[in-house]
């Protein structure tokens, strides 16, 4: 028995610079940040007692004679891709909703392959995780995914990571202290908006108009260094009026990024305080970051009072192994 636990992330500034046909011409970098809600994965091999070889179990249960049956994307081409050909038993729990914003997607993927390899008695490098999910979710399954997600997923923490010409990705930890961490997470407000989305339609109309958004796109690229300055000056003010420069250019790349109900959901924070926010992933839908101070944040939550929010730390251990007994593992059959 396996089990596999992944953080999801909170991204803050470079979204966008993190997609291949961007950052392979220009160069790219976000600053992100794991949190401390997860994605679990069990996995084991199949005892051979029942009519059926595998079992997938999220939203929905999956039972199937051979694995090529199984409909869950990722699920069909993790096996595929490590050659797990023997039947298995796969549980996935999340401590929140997918298609919210979050990189539920990218998390399950890496979780996935964790548990994956270490069903196999395999153990990669965290990186290196982020890369074989990259390459399933981009290059076998053909969704519309940057690489962010996938790399703050496996290795955590609050990072810069950059995006260079050649293909390379670096994840460098964010160094500002703990005093300027605990408060810059002091000063964030995480709401769910009560829309959920599929991430790969709305960043379709956003890659297909990323030749005409040079600027915008290059302006979020200086962002990411800027944010990083004001942080380590410890000037969240400033940094969240950035924030707030962000996410109006962000709503300019695409007509999906944003809707009316989130527009007013996002003033009305505005005009009890906050100094600025942002919708998380691709937008359209799911969480929302708002930046105040301590001491302005009971009259923003009082306006946002109908929403859910959800109380977060920041994570720093990213995708680790939480259960290893390969000594339960029957033979594959």
């Amino acid at each position: 028995m396996i089990i596999s636990r992944t953080p999801f992330r909170m991204s803050f500034f470079g979204g966008g610079t993190d997609y291949p046909a961007w950052y392979r011409e220009h160069g790219g970098a976000v600053v992100s940040t794991a949190i401390d809600k997860y994605c679990y994965i069990t996995c084991r091999y199949l005892p051979p007692f029942f009519d059926y070889r595998s079992r997938i179990l999220y939203s929905k249960v999956e039972t199937v004679t051979e694995n090529s049956k199984i409909e869950h994307p990722a699920v069909r081409a993790a096996l595929e891709q490590l050659k797990i050909t023997g039947g298995v038993e796969i549980h996935h729990d999340g401590d929140l909703p997918a298609r919210t914003g979050l990189g539920s997607s990218s998390s399950f993927a890496v979780g996935l392959l964790h548990a994956l390899y270490a069903m196999q008695n395999k153990m990669l490098d965290k990186l290196e995780l982020a890369r074989e999910a990259i390459r399933i979710e981009q290059d076998v399954l053909k969704e519309n995914v940057g690489c962010q997600d996938q790399v703050i997923a496996a290795v955590g923490g609050f990072q810069k990571i950059d995006f260079l010409q050649n293909g390379e990705i670096r994840a460098n930890p964010v160094t500002i202290g703990r005093e300027k961490l605990d408060g810059l997470q002091d000063h964030i407000l995480l709401y769910f908006t009560g829309f959920s989305r599929i991430a790969s339609t709305i960043v379709k109309e956003q890659l297909e108009k990323m030749p005409d958004r040079k600027a915008e796109l290059s302006r979020m690229r200086e962002m990411v260094d800027e944010s990083l300055k004001l942080l380590s000056a410890g000037d969240l003010a400033r940094f969240g009026r950035l924030l707030d420069e962000s996410w109006k250019l962000k709503r300019s790349l695409s007509s999906k990024i944003s809707t009316p109900a989130i527009d007013e959901m996002y003033e009305a924070a505005k005009s009890a305080g906050a100094l600025g926010g942002k919708l998380l992933g691709a937008g359209g839908g799911g969480f929302m970051i708002v930046f105040a101070r301590p001491e302005e944040q009971p009259k923003v939550k009082e306006r946002l009072k109908k929403l859910l929010r959800i109380p977060f730390r920041f994570e720093g251990e990213g995708s680790h192994i939480l259960l290893y007994q390969p000594e339960a593992l029957p033979e594959p059959r």
